[in-house]
């Protein structure tokens, strides 16, 4: 049978290119590093590294087993998580993942409304990409996690519980003396001889209006790839073009800009906020209560945008 702790010395070998960088990963010399090495070429029997003169490079035999290894070490990781969750249960910590547009608007509330009633719990919360996210939920390294979908890019993860918190809708984005604000509904097709302020970087919202756009007949014109949310708002103010948003990515908006419902026979596209934990996992008591809260502040959520919904134009 392997040796596992050696597997993983190949593993860190692959992805830091030397013998001598994966010692120092692991805490080990390098002379017991090559040691660990040579045994584990002699146990499966072939050659696992080409030692090179500036660090080694993985043979394919070499290439298959530290692809395992990357299995195992995520395994591992996940089983040591899960053995944290039990120390630490006592302590009450919870480890929560989110991301930008949800931290700057649920989760605040969220927190002060979970420590008010929970004093005695800890919270930590890691803010990264959808990807990130899902990758630390399957390594264990947080809990609980906010995500976000649409429709065309649904997270179909069996080994994943998932509670829908709210919908988010898309809004128009307008300079505040725009004259669109006098229109009784707009639809996308009638915004095509406007310039665009989107996200920069193929954000998801960049692709939300790139999609919509083409389904309403034309290719959006580009004037402005902003990296936030809040500079867009400062490009629009400026008069260099529109822009659509998510509503929770606008909950600090600026006063000299205005949000605009789109026609309800022509909806944006909406995406969906979401809550997941492992399936496989038995949630904690924390766990359990910060959902119960983060469902709590989403209805308020809602209702808040069912009522400017009803309202048609925000000002």
């Amino acid at each position: 049978m392997l040796d596992v702790r050696r597997v993983l010395l190949l593993v860190e070998a692959a992805e830091r290119g030397s013998l001598t960088a994966a010692a120092e990963a692991l805490a080990i010399t390098p002379s017991a590093a090559s040691q660990q090495m040579s045994r584990l070429e002699s146990e499966v029997g072939q050659p696992l590294l080409h030692r090179q003169p500036r660090g080694v490079r993985l043979t394919d035999a070499g290439a298959a087993l530290a692809e395992r290894g990357r299995s195992i070490r995520r395994e591992l990781r996940a089983a040591q998580a899960d053995l944290d969750s039990l120390i630490t249960l006592d302590r009450g910590t919870l480890r929560l993942g989110s991301f930008p547009t949800a931290s700057a608007s649920l989760l605040p509330l969220a927190l002060t409304r979970f420590s008010r009633k929970h004093p005695g719990l800890r919270t930590t919360v890691h803010s990264a990409l959808l990807a990130d996210l899902l990758e630390l939920l399957h390594t264990g390294e947080i809990e609980l996690a906010m995500l976000w979908d649409y429709e065309w890019n649904r997270i179909q993860d069996p080994a994943l519980a998932i509670d829908h918190l709210l919908d988010d809708p898309t809004v128009l984005v307008v300079p505040a003396n725009s004259e669109l604000l006098d229109e009784p509904s707009i639809g996308l097709a009638d915004l095509a001889d406007h310039q665009w302020i989107i996200r920069a970087d193929n954000h998801p919202v960049a692709e939300v209006l790139r999609r919509s756009c083409r389904l309403a007949g034309f290719e959006p014109m580009i004037s402005y790839e902003s990296q936030d949310y809040q500079e867009a708002q400062a490009m629009v103010a400026a008069g260099l073009g529109i822009a659509i948003a998510p509503r929770l990515a606008l909950t600090n908006r600026r006063n000299d800009v205005r949000l605009l419902n789109f026609a309800t026979d022509v909806p944006a596209p909406t995406r969906r906020i979401l809550l997941a934990r492992m399936a496989y996992r038995d949630p904690t008591p924390a766990t359990v209560a910060m959902t119960e809260i983060l469902h709590a502040v989403s209805q308020r959520f809602t209702d808040d945008n069912l009522h400017r919904s009803q309202l048609g134009t925000v000002r």
